[in-house]
């Protein structure tokens, strides 16, 4: 069995706010292939970004703390490095797009020098070659007039040109990984073809994994091999792409696509939301975070959290519905009330 190039095992995040500590992620579990593009999915407030944020060791402390879990790359476990080993790693071998392109650029240093920066650190490029390897990639992205655009500065730039700089950036040196945290949430949708695309070939040409955190569940149909469902800091349910999409189980996944437009939909059928709101992660649910908004939801959702069942080879969901062959687990309509 091939072995990840990325673990993460039971990786469990919490920040220190006013009112107590939010327990943000909790026993999270991911692994992502040689080649292989996975995508984690929820929505916000779920724990998508601050696990990524955690790859890349970028957990602010105070107040963020990481409790406990490991996060392996390339036999490398991240967690014990020290923060000059992780500076080789950052860039170098694990990539990352920001979902804020304003955020990630210095304001102070011209685009060209951001890019030629990682270059000349991470490749030892002479800065003559890595100007040659930073226009390469303005072109790769998409920004016109690049050797001129190298001298200008984050803010003679749009919003989708930003971002834009941002994924150069993060492509620059090859890396083994790219995080794209909301990739084409500036971009329209030309330039979003455009990125996927370069997405694609980077993955087929290079064997580059790829983890892309978004809600467009369109972009993950179209790139992804296997996704993460997270609901309230935990991943509920994970599958490749055909069996998310075609035979979910979990009530939040059903939820989310039931939430979406479809072409075959008539105009007048009206989008189904998921009611309710997510649950106070400072003092989170005993049970199932789903249960206060699950139309199924059985009397053991509220005090019991549900294990993980195996589906198929590739499909696993925590939910009580899934263990019906356990003692004492009544159907909804055999309690004949729900929670």
């Amino acid at each position: 069995m091939e072995k990840p190039v990325l673990n993460v095992q039971d990786l469990h995040i919490s920040f220190s706010v006013y009112g107590g500590e939010v327990q943000a992620v909790r026993g999270v579990n991911i692994n992502v292939n040689s080649g292989e593009a996975i995508a984690i999915v929820g929505e916000s407030g779920s724990g998508k970004s601050v696990t990524a944020q955690a790859i890349m060791r970028l957990i602010s402390t105070p107040p963020g703390r990481i409790n406990k879990g490991q996060i392996w790359f390339n036999d490398k476990d991240l967690l014990a490095l020290s923060e000059k080993e992780m500076q080789q790693v950052r860039g170098r071998d694990i990539g990352m797009i920001f979902q804020d392109p304003m955020t990630s650029l210095n304001p102070t240093m011209t685009i060209g020098m951001q890019i030629m920066e990682g270059i000349m650190k991470h490749k030892g490029l002479s800065k003559d070659k890595a100007k040659e390897r930073a226009i390469e990639l303005l072109n790769l992205v998409g920004i016109p007039n690049a050797e001129s655009r190298m001298k200008q500065y984050p803010h003679q730039f749009s919003g989708g040109m930003r971002q834009r700089v941002v994924i150069a950036i993060a492509l620059a040196c090859d890396p083994n990984l790219i995080i794209a945290d909301e990739p084409t949430t500036a971009l329209d949708v030309t330039i979003q073809a455009q990125i996927l695309s370069l997405m694609k070939q980077l993955q087929k040409s290079q064997q580059t994994s790829i983890i892309l955190i978004t809600h467009d569940l369109g972009i993950v149909a179209d790139l992804c091999d296997r996704v993460f469902v997270m609901y309230a800091g935990e991943v509920v349910e994970t599958g490749t792409k055909y069996e998310i999409f075609k035979n979910p189980q979990h009530p939040y996944t059903k939820g989310l696509l039931r939430s979406l437009p479809r072409l075959d939909q008539s105009k007048d059928e009206p989008l189904i939301p998921i009611f309710g709101s997510p649950p106070d992660l400072i003092a989170p649910p005993a049970g199932c975070s789903f249960c206060s908004r699950c139309q199924d939801a059985m009397n053991i959702c509220a005090t019991e959290a549900p294990e993980t069942t195996t589906i198929s080879s590739t499909q696993t969901v925590r939910c009580w519905l899934q263990q019906a062959k356990l003692e004492g687990v009544q159907s909804p309509a055999e309690e004949g009330v729900n929670v």
